[in-house]
């Protein structure tokens, strides 16, 4: 029988069960792929009659803050995106920076939700609903939330792990529906990030990386590029927050195999996958046992995760100081992204036997013309630390690598300034003189 039929009942239309939301409600919807824009778009409509919603959007691909939904939207993101990014640097909405993942710390954090509208797959024969490819923290906002109505699209996949939720915790199914039916974008990246990040790969996986090693690759310009360099390794696992494309094949060829991992053994574990795949990768992840996604909660939680031996986690960074600080939410002061899992998959790192915290970036940037370097002497007036210095053990730019671990501050600053641009190591060596003595 078909969904719509079986549960009539709880069939709704996108404006009656947004008509759920009240003033002074708090709302939370799922993230980037798993966002029901339908719903979203629903509430969005329905602005000039509420009052102080609440709203928690964390990677939001949706523009709730503008100047005329002012009184009736409070956004708070963990993440910002093109989306939020100006609204936060302008105060039309809060950033809540999150790091620390323990289940009972997010539902602590979160409180009790009035509303939580997720996008998820079709209900199957036994009442179960897929999150299809972008579970993220969708399974601990439902914990907490009142009231489940889910934006059903019918192309989603189901993967094992706790991908899901029954029909019986769901107040309304709405039909998906958008008049642009397309995955959240990409940025494109540049051909100068294109040509580094193929260096700093191949840096990586030829030195860094070693048969057996379970990875976790964090999202970013580069290393969301790391998969497609491991292809002559052997044996690897993954236990990573987001898994970058690329993972798929490297299952089917054998290359991962997750045969090492402690956690898990034999099975890619992620809460996401990171960038839309294509029909015959979602096709191969389809209900196949290999593939496990888990909330944040469980993927991202630091207790688990120093259980793994040989971990290596590969992140990014907005800018580094010389001493190996670094940050990922703040550029040059100001709010531009979020952490994510990225602190706690690094201090696990660095503190796994075998393992390694390695920083993947560009030494510089180009911004309107003018290049920027990366490293910096000191961090600018309000930047955010995502990674302190003491569990940063590899930083690797398209000029090298740099061996932080074990290393005095002055050690660190030389290893920094070498891997630096070119145009920026005088400069940086003579900051260094004068402040630790190079």
């Amino acid at each position: 029988m078909d969904w719509r039929k079986r549960y009539a009942d709880k069939l709704a239309s996108a404006e009656d069960a947004a008509k759920v939301v009240n003033s002074g409600d708090t709302v939370t919807l799922g993230m980037f792929a798993s966002s029901p824009e339908t719903l979203a778009t629903a509430l969005f409509a329905r602005h000039t009659e509420l009052r102080d919603v609440t709203i928690y959007h964390f990677v939001a691909p949706f523009v709730w803050a503008t100047p005329e939904t002012v009184d009736a939207f409070n956004l708070i993101t963990a993440f910002t995106t093109p989306a939020d990014r100006k609204q936060v640097q302008m105060g039309m909405a809060d950033y809540l920076p999150v790091g620390n993942f323990r289940e009972s710390a997010v539902k602590a954090l979160l409180g009790d939700i009035d509303v939580c509208f997720v996008k998820t797959s079709a209900p199957d024969a036994n009442g179960f609903l897929s999150f299809g490819t972008a579970l993220w923290t969708n399974r601990t906002l439902c914990d907490v939330s009142k009231k489940i109505i889910c934006e059903v699209d019918e192309r989603l996949i189901r993967t094992y792990g706790e991908n899901y939720i029954h029909i019986s915790d769901v107040a309304h199914l709405v039909e998906h529906k958008t008049a642009d039916d397309r995955d959240p974008p990409i940025p494109p990246r540049s051909d100068e990030v294109v040509a580094a990040a193929e260096v700093i790969c191949t840096l990586i996986a030829s030195e860094l990386i070693h048969d057996g090693d379970t990875l976790q690759i964090g999202l970013g310009d580069v290393s969301a590029a790391m998969a497609l360099y491991l292809e002559d390794k052997h044996d690897l696992g993954i236990q990573t927050e987001l898994i970058p494309g690329g993972v798929a094949p490297l299952v089917e060829q054998g290359v991962v195999t997750g045969k090492h991992k402690q956690i898990a053994p034999g099975k890619v574990v992620g809460s996401a996958f990171a960038t839309p795949l294509p029909p015959e990768e979602l096709a191969y992840i389809n209900e196949n046992p290999k593939f496990e996604l888990w909330d944040f909660t469980h993927t991202d939680d630091l207790r688990t995760l120093v259980r793994e031996e040989n971990f290596v986690a590969i992140n990014n960074a907005l800018q580094i100081d010389i001493t190996g600080q670094v940050t990922a939410e703040t550029l040059n002061g100001q709010v531009y992204s979020g952490p994510g899992g990225q602190t706690v998959f690094a201090v696990a790192a660095a503190s796994s036997e075998g393992g390694s915290s390695i920083i993947a970036v560009p030494s510089s940037s180009t911004v309107d013309g003018e290049r920027h370097s990366r490293i910096v002497p000191v961090f600018p007036e309000g930047t955010m630390t995502t990674v302190p210095r003491t569990f940063v053990d590899y930083v690797v730019t398209e000029y090298g690598i740099a061996t932080l671990h074990g290393k005095t501050v002055r050690q660190r600053a030389e290893e920094l300034i070498s891997v630096a641009h070119p145009d920026f190591r005088a400069e940086l060596r003579a900051d260094a003189a004068a402040r630790y003595h190079i």
